[in-house]
């Protein structure tokens, strides 16, 4: 646990944030958020120790460890299993296990594990950071980002893993549904302040757009009060009869706080261009077949799908399957080795692709790189194209070399909206993007009035966007014509079912939705099981009925007790945050007397232990769960 006291920073004039007090007691689980450039990062730096703040202080109790895993990577080992083996502690130095386990989690093949760091792609080293932060089991863990590069079965590990995490968390991340699922509570950075509540991001962001809705209220109905005074102090101030009411009026005016009105907040907004198609199918993909040799085994095989005028579909699955190199088959960069992908004559496809950010050129400026995909703009075009991508005035200037990554990312936007458009081809497109301009991707795509085939590993976006899916699977690729919650209820990525159920998410508050026309449906594909013939329809129901019935009397007492011990794990950690609340005020003001303070020590050991036991039963009657549901599965 640690205490955060009137913590401020700025660079120059620039004030990323003041008086900042929050503690974040024993257990705590927290998602820090804001948006991007408003010191989250710098904030974990601090916490970290990696930084010094300008004011203010942080208190740690005494041997409290915190684990950082930060955006830049640094690797000192030849191997990725001793490299991972660097966050052990001198006591564990032959517990190589559980560096292996995390990284056979985060997608490393055992054969890996004597590889060199510097032969794998920036996704998966950063997978070697993570693992050397999660082995080392610090008293509290900072993860900065840590599902950039990861794909979505990597994620949904990752995810699994911190909710068992017993010590205090703090993780930024632009995924929602991973903040939501893995942490107790939201801290969020606005206008250079600090707020923490208790709840999910939804929760904090209706909170901030109601607090601020009700200050503006406020502040006009100040402003007419202020207005109305002032109104009877011009009138009768050089009446005497009056005059002792005028100075009353006068005095209560100056009382008035005077609320300035809040000043609006840059925030992505836009529209893709979209060009009207008088087809109602655009593309058709026969038989796709592909490998870069050209040769079996192949990459991707026998695929058959259509894309219609309003279709939405994710493409999912793990990294380096395939996922990008269908997008490029389907977008025409990359010409199959067998089949074919046909194509509308009028469809105008639109790329964006993350890693084209290293195409950009470092001498221009802003403007310049956005006016290379189309020099016809006018210049007050490209100026309005920059505002919207958030380089409004000076910005526009900038040079690309002078950008974060996030803002590289907005300048592809910027290039991919100056043209129209009636297919989108969107290789992560939340990547780098804070929780805000997420929503305002999600927004874009979702009334989008044209096609989009998307690759994807937030599944909150995919929740919210696509309408059908191409999954990469077991060496395979399907087509699946249904969204993501139905394939993970009818499919399922491997040894996900005890993936907690994600609550609702709540949209950050953003312009109505347009909803698109219905999609023309997709002739299911032959690699998804279909139902029984019609002539054994009535057999297949009472079967399913009967097989549904032994299913749930095996599983619903497992999950009963599930819940039972988590129920006790939150009312033993919930007590804990109590202790720990009344010893950190007595370490600071005293006052409990020796006693008491022994008793609280006594039932904090007491409640650990408890705890620790509930944990151990969770886990043994989760992996029970798991193999019950997994055997009904294969009957």
């Amino acid at each position: 646990m640690i205490s955060i006291r009137n913590i401020s920073k700025r660079y120059g004039i620039r004030v990323l944030f003041s008086g900042v007090s929050v503690d974040v007691l024993a257990g705590e689980k927290i998602g820090l958020v804001g948006r991007n450039g408003h010191g989250k990062t710098t904030l974990f730096r601090i916490i970290a120790g990696e930084e010094e703040p300008d004011e203010g202080k942080i208190f740690r109790p005494k041997n409290y460890t915190i684990g950082y895993l930060g955006q830049h990577l640094n690797f000192t080992r030849p191997t990725v299993l001793e490299e991972g083996c660097v966050g052990l502690g001198p006591e564990e130095i032959a517990s190589e296990w559980k560096v292996k386990k995390i990284l056979s989690g985060l997608g490393f093949l055992e054969e890996d594990f004597d590889r060199k760091p510097s032969e794998f792609s920036g996704g998966f080293q950063m997978r070697i950071a993570l693992t050397k932060a999660l082995v080392a089991e610090p008293n509290m863990l900072l993860l900065d980002e840590p599902t950039n590069y990861l794909d979505i079965v990597s994620i949904r590990w990752l995810e699994k893993f911190l909710r068992s995490w017993k010590n205090e968390l703090m993780v930024i991340s632009h995924d929602r549904d991973l903040v939501d699922s893995v942490t107790t509570h939201i801290v969020g950075i606005h206008r250079g302040l600090v707020r923490k509540i208790t709840g999910s991001t939804g929760k904090y962001y209706a909170q901030l757009a109601k607090d601020e809705e009700m200050y503006e209220k406020r502040r006009i109905q100040d402003e007419k009060k202020r207005k109305h005074v002032m109104k009877y102090v011009n009138r009768f101030r050089s009446k005497a009869s009056h005059a002792r009411g005028v100075q009353s009026a006068i005095k209560k005016v100056e009382k008035m706080e005077n609320q300035g009105k809040l000043e609006k907040i840059r925030t992505l907004s836009f529209s893709f261009n979209h060009e009207p198609l008088p087809t109602k199918q655009i593309m058709e993909v026969s038989d796709l077949t592909f490998s870069y040799d050209g040769k079996a085994p192949y990459l991707i095989s026998g695929l058959n799908f259509t894309v219609n005028r309003h279709d939405k579909i994710g493409i999912i699955g793990k990294n380096g399957k395939g996922k990008t190199t269908l997008l490029k088959l389907l977008a025409g960069s990359l010409k199959p080795v067998g089949g074919s992908v046909k194509t509308y004559v009028a469809a105008l496809p639109a790329y964006y692709e993350q890693a084209n950010t290293a195409n950009l050129n470092d001498e221009l400026t802003v403007e310049d790189e956005i006016s290379l995909s189309r020099s016809s703009l006018s210049k007050s075009h490209l100026r309005k194209i920059c505002g919207v991508m958030m380089f409004s005035g000076d910005d526009a200037e900038k040079k690309i070399k002078v950008l974060s990554g996030g803002e590289r990312s907005r300048v592809l936007l910027g290039k991919l909206l100056v043209a129209p458009s009636n297919v989108l081809f969107l290789d992560e497109p939340t990547h780098h993007l804070d929780i805000e301009s997420c929503q305002a991707m999600m927004n874009a795509v979702r009334n989008f009035e044209g096609a989009a085939l998307l690759v994807a590993h937030d599944e909150h976006f995919l929740n919210e966007v696509a309408t059908k899916l191409i999954v990469f699977k077991n060496d395979r690729v399907l087509f699946y014509p249904g969204n993501y919650q139905e394939f993970l209820e009818r499919i399922g990525w491997e040894d996900d079912e005890n993936m907690p159920q994600r609550a609702p998410v709540i949209d950050l508050p953003s312009e109505p939705v347009v909803q698109p026309e219905p999609a023309v449906p997709v002739a299911p594909s032959a690699e998804i099981e279909r139902p029984a013939k019609k002539h054994g329809k009535k057999m297949t129901r009472k079967a399913r009925a009967e097989f549904s019935a032994m299913r749930s009397k095996c599983l619903k007492p497992l999950k009963a007790k599930i819940k039972s011990l988590e129920d006790e794990i939150i009312s033993f950690e919930d007590r804990m945050k109590e202790v720990n609340r009344e010893l950190m005020r007595d370490s600071r003001t005293g006052g409990l007397g020796a006693i008491r303070r022994s008793e609280l020590s006594r039932e904090l050991g007491a409640l650990a232990k408890n705890t620790e036991s509930c944990y151990d039963q969770l886990d043994t009657t989760m992996k029970t769960y798991d193999a019950e549901k997994r055997r009904f599965s294969n009957e």
